[in-house]
């Protein structure tokens, strides 16, 4: 009986005229979105190799920098020196196995970024947003395989809304207060937006344009990491601009 129910009430609001509906994905578009979640599990398959060889290491005494590359160099230089008396023969064998594990997500990770380079080149707008500053290959893709018919977005704070990048509205007695971001949508797309505006941050609030100087304003009056998601959340209304548009990105100098 209540599916019933449930379906009627489906019928009848889809006949609203202000009913909003999702544009269906293409072939294309879901086989793109499959290779980033498949590099994404890498990733943390990888980034979790990582963690066990580090702590493996740490409680034989150890202690390796932070980074990827460092921890690669003195991997390779610990496998190398055989006489090592912190490390047993067995707990060698271990580490090297773990560490043939991860060089393989490496070429794994390498192939499928490799792969979106060359989607991003052959794809007029994910090569359009490629033109933003802090927004590669990797973002342009997930982001042109994710939304599609743009379209279906009204304005660019619609975009950045769908992925989590607005402010949330708490209302208590009448009075409207602004807490942090909604954060709906696809995680993977926010994330990947914010390492991007974190990454093109520093060169951003140097730069003698109106996103620049912004950018430096925000910066004066408000944490570096509440800035790096507000600029997140002005990459996603640009991005919704180009793609509705069809142009490219072009800043625009600060007048004298």
């Amino acid at each position: 009986m209540n599916d019933d129910r449930d379906a009627e009430a489906i019928a009848e609001a889809a006949t609203r005229p202000t009913m909003r509906f999702v544009a269906l994905k293409s072939e294309a578009q879901l086989d793109v979105q499959t290779l980033h979640r498949v590099r994404d599990q890498l990733v943390g398959e990888r980034t979790a190799l990582m963690n066990q060889i580090r702590s493996v290491l740490l409680e034989r005494g150890h202690v390796i920098p932070q980074g990827r590359a460092k921890l690669s160099a003195c991997l390779a230089g610990l496998l190398e020196t055989e006489n090592d008396a912190d490390l047993s023969p067995r707990m060698r064998t271990l580490v090297a196995e773990v560490y043939e594990r991860w060089q393989y997500l490496d070429r794994r990770i390498a192939a499928l970024d490799t792969e979106f380079a060359e989607q991003a080149r052959t794809d007029e707008n994910a090569r359009r947003l490629t033109t933003i500053p802090g927004i590669g290959a990797l973002n342009a893709t997930a982001l042109v395989a994710a939304i599609g018919d743009v379209s279906t977005f009204a304005r660019g704070r619609d975009l950045a809304a769908w992925l989590g990048l607005v402010p949330r509205q708490v209302t208590t007695g009448g009075r409207p207060k602004l807490v942090g971001i909604t954060k709906r949508g696809s995680k993977y797309l926010r994330k990947t937006l914010i390492q991007g505006a974190r990454s093109a941050m520093p060169t951003l609030r140097q730069s003698d344009t109106h996103l620049g100087q912004w950018l430096r304003g925000l910066l004066a009056r408000a944490h570096a990491n509440t800035a790096v998601v507000a600029l997140a959340a002005k990459m996603a209304r640009i991005v919704w601009a180009l793609l509705r548009h069809g142009r490219v990105y072009q800043a625009a100098a600060v007048a004298a």
